[in-house]
């Protein structure tokens, strides 16, 4: 079965912050190559989709959640076999509180 990787709208938007911060802080060149490494870091994993860890802070969802790590940000992602892809859920500053990972909702 051929998975492909889809972005979430909320994982689009934490890129989007992720950027404009780096672009006031930083500039533009450490903003676009920093969201570039995030993008980056998911290459490859529909070929092994459960290469990232479970994340045990949403081990109570329905849905299996993994993560990759790129620096100091966790893709968190899950495999959604009924659509055939991987979608990436969000992209955690693992600098914030781990209970700031566990949606409201």
């Amino acid at each position: 079965m051929e998975l492909t990787v889809f972005w979430l709208e909320l994982a689009e938007n934490k890129l989007e912050d992720i950027y404009c911060y780096y672009l006031e802080k930083a500039g533009k060149k450490v903003a676009q190559k920093l969201v570039n490494g995030i993008v980056d870091a998911t290459i490859g994993i529909e070929k092994q989709p459960e290469i990232g860890q479970i994340e045990e802070l949403l081990k109570h969802k329905n849905n299996d959640f993994r993560y990759l790590v790129y620096k100091n940000y966790k893709i968190i992602y899950w495999i959604n076999y009924k659509y055939h892809r991987i979608e990436i859920a969000n992209v955690f500053d693992t600098r914030q509180n781990p209970e700031k990972i566990i949606p409201k909702n």
